[in-house]
Formats: structure tokens, sequence, C-alpha cells
């Protein structure tokens, strides 16, 4: 495998449910959303555009100082259009980030809407593929 390429795969547990791996041996689930506790396919596009820039901000913020709270809401509208197919629309990611008092906390504080905004205009490799809109292939290998 390349050093570019990334690859999850995942396999089948019972109609709308699956469970998908990584290389590295981690899983989660993910159904069609149902009454169970598995996410949703959007629910995963929500969570990889939050906690990929999440990643980017806590990594030039933490140098300055441990946030004593951070987290993040993404929001997003589900439209149903038959003529363009269902899509997602006004994307939204929300961070409350705080440090603590003194200066490693102004610093942090300072440094954190750079972070926040290099995040999202070059460095958050899954809202800039969305955002850019990247095409997707599909294809069926030969069952037998």
């Amino acid at each position: 495998m390349s050093d570019s390429l990334r690859q999850v795969e995942f396999e089948r547990l019972t109609n709308s449910s699956y469970e998908v791996r990584n290389v590295r041996g981690g899983s989660i689930r993910v159904g069609s959303g149902g009454a169970d506790t598995d996410f949703t396919p959007v629910e995963l596009l929500l969570a990889a555009i939050g906690t990929c820039s999440a990643i980017d901000v806590d990594v030039v913020v933490s140098r300055r100082s441990e946030p004593t709270e951070f987290r993040a809401v993404v929001r997003a509208d589900k439209v149903r259009d038959a003529e363009e197919g269902n899509r997602m629309e006004n994307l939204a990611v929300e961070f409350t980030v705080r440090f603590p008092a003194g200066e490693d906390g102004d610093k942090a504080r300072e440094a954190l809407p750079r972070a926040v905004k290099m995040s999202h205009d070059r460095l958050c490799t899954v809202s800039r593929t969305v955002e850019l809109g990247t095409p997707v292939t599909t294809t069926v290998n030969d069952a037998d």
C-alpha cells in the first residue's frame, strides 16, 4: 500500500448494518439509522469533518496550553432533491474550546482562531475534499 493511499473495508452484518475496519484493526458499526446505536453514513461524514479539523486545531493550541474544555458540534441539513440527488447543505463546525487563566492560556486563546482558519483553508483533508467536490467512482467486482 502506498504512503498516500487510505482505505477502509466493511462487511455486512445484517440488512443495512455493517462493520467497518481500518488497516490498524479498529472497527465501528454503521447502519441505516434505525433504532440501534450504529452511526449512519451521514453522521460519520459529520464526525469526519469535525474531528479532522479538531485534530488540526488541538495540535496547535495544545502546544501552548492544555484545554480545560474542547468540544464541537457539527451540523448540516439533509436535502432530498429529485433532480440533483440527496446531499448535505449548510455544513458547519462550531468549536467550544476553553483554556486555563494565565499566560499560556492567553497564548492558546490567541492561536485558536488562526488554527481553526488554517484547518478550514488548507489542513483538514476531509472538509477540503468536500468543499472542492472530488468525484467518487463505484464499481462492482465479479462475484464467483
